[in-house]
């Protein structure tokens, strides 16, 4: 067992120390590989960790720190903001511990990590905020998202870093985690428990980490065994936070989407507040309303994409807390909208018409004719401008995808 306080999660408490340690992303910190070389050289640089939950992005960042000697520092997108990093770079400066260049090269090192969990949280202006400190070398960022770096962190700051996509865990790697938990837990976890965890767990240590700690707490506390029951009856627990990766997160996003589908505009309020509550990433949702008023409101409403498009850009200006004004007005209007999925089912309808016959002849009128041979061979030949002619290739004449009501 550790010697690391009791008090602590089990997830702090079994964390690993150093690269040998730590348990999946071959790809990154196997032998030979980019990640475990810069940090074996002590050349290092800032950098975007790119990956699903609970794959061990923060680990990696703090063993980066440790292994290379810098201090550490490390915030939440969700609730830091310029003041926080201010008081970082102050700090920094005022130990005057900036590196100098890298041996032999041009890459500045950084004096100091800051990791920033959830960096996509960070708007414009406070990503433009880092940009200098990232630049001049005060800082060295590790960056954690779930999301595309490419889309939600600005062009001036990626391309100041490297960016590194780490992958879910196996099964095996799962499984490694869930021995250490109950090695340092002083219990025995049976097979079938441990084979149904890192099933459950789908690639993401804390959704084995968690329902092993509270099934500990819950149902072994004399028997020091976990069974499958026990893991089962765990998962019932409300003390299982909800988390985006889980089950709990794709249920409330459906039942947001179908509440404003059926227009029951109470109920979509509900589980927007819920999702809002339990840390959803706003952008996520609001993603789904700019979705949903195409695929659901589309034509019937038109006015629809243009009111959801301006919420996502509220709410990656504004940031929570005040852009739960901006996602709370969007999914009342969706609710209330009329629906219409004619445009989106036409569309797919003639998709599965172009995957079953292939690229069909395009009729002879509506080609292009750049030259006079192409014209010769009767290119664009009978075409007219506001033609009531059917325009489809043969073989699919008189097809109808958009049928009006």
């Amino acid at each position: 067992m550790s010697s690391k306080p009791a008090a602590q999660p089990l997830a702090d408490r079994i964390r690993p120390l150093n690269l040998d340690q730590y348990i999946g992303q071959k790809h990154l910190v196997g032998s030979g590989k980019p990640l475990r070389l810069a940090i074996e050289q002590n050349r290092i640089y800032s950098m975007i960790f790119w990956g699903p939950p609970g794959v061990g992005k923060t680990t990696l960042a703090r063993i980066i720190a440790s292994q290379t000697n810098r201090p550490y520092f490390e915030l939440s997108a969700v609730s830091a903001g310029k003041g926080e990093i201010r008081a970082i770079v102050e700090q920094v400066q005022a130990e005057g511990k900036r590196d100098l260049f890298n041996q032999g090269t041009e890459q500045r090192r950084g004096s100091a990590v800051l990791f920033l969990d959830e960096i996509h949280r960070f708007n414009k202006a406070q990503q433009d905020f880092l940009l200098p400190y990232v630049e001049d070398g005060t800082l060295l960022l590790i960056g954690a998202t779930t999301e595309n770096p490419s889309f939600e962190v600005n062009s001036a700051l990626l391309s100041r870093c490297r960016v590194f996509v780490l992958e879910s865990l196996n099964e095996d790697d799962i499984r490694e985690i869930i021995r250490q938990g109950a090695t340092e837990l002083g219990i025995t976890v049976e097979p079938d428990a441990e084979n149904f965890l890192a099933q459950y767990a789908n690639g993401d240590a804390r959704q084995a980490i968690n329902p092993l700690e509270i099934s500990e707490e819950l149902y072994a506390r004399e028997t020091r065994v976990i069974t499958l029951e026990a893991i089962k009856n765990a998962l019932q627990s409300r003390h299982l936070r909800y988390d985006r990766a889980s089950e709990e997160h794709f249920n409330t996003i459906s039942a947001f989407i179908k509440s404003m589908r059926a227009s029951n505009v109470d109920a979509a309020l509900y589980y927007l507040a819920r999702m809002i509550d339990a840390g959803e990433d706003p952008k996520f949702i609001a993603r789904r309303l700019v979705i949903f008023a195409s695929e659901d409101v589309g034509n019937a409403q038109p006015t629809a994409l243009v009111i959801a498009n301006e919420v996502f850009r509220a709410v990656e200006t504004i940031g929570l807390p005040e852009c739960q004004f901006n996602l709370a007005q969007g999914t009342a209007y969706m609710a209330l909208a009329p629906k219409d999925r004619m445009s989106g089912d036409a569309y797919f309808a003639a998709l599965e018409d172009v995957k079953q016959q292939g690229n069909l002849p395009i009729p002879m009128q509506l080609r292009n004719a750049p030259t006079k041979l192409m014209k010769e061979l009767g290119y664009g030949k009978g075409y007219e401008m506001y033609s009531t002619d059917d325009l489809l290739p043969e073989g699919l004449k008189g097809r109808k995808y958009y049928k009006k009501r």
